[in-house]
């Protein structure tokens, strides 16, 4: 009983956080790039660019 109750609580995180990042997909936001452009060397400037074109 243990087992189950433990996999239903980890299917609803899992779903929860799979629910987040498909509304943030939605609204524009990018699931992979947190905004600082010093860790990616410049990867999201890149993307945006070529968005541009």
């Amino acid at each position: 009983m243990g087992t189950f109750v433990v996999l239903v609580v980890l299917a609803g995180i899992v779903a929860a956080v799979l629910r987040t990042m498909i509304r943030d997909k939605k609204a524009g936001k990018s699931i992979q790039c947190g905004g600082n452009c010093t860790a990616c060397k410049g990867h999201c400037q890149a993307q945006a660019a070529q968005k541009e074109k």
